[in-house]
């Protein structure tokens, strides 16, 4: 499966700090959990990836 290819799967998206100073991101589908802790630094990192895939979408 890739990045283009459509799924009818519906999945829970929860994103917070922890109690450890990390940032998670946790995914929750068909009864698997995807717990995925991150540095805040990383988390930035991530976050502008997520705003430049947007700014492409929408350019698009």
């Amino acid at each position: 499966m890739g990045i283009n290819s459509e799924r009818d799967v519906e999945a829970n998206l929860q994103i917070g700090p922890t109690d450890q100073g990390m940032v998670r991101i946790y995914v929750e589908s068909q009864g698997v959990e995807i717990p995925m802790d991150f540095t805040p630094e990383e988390a930035e990192e991530i976050a502008s990836e997520i705003m430049a895939a947007a700014k492409g979408a929408a350019n698009s």
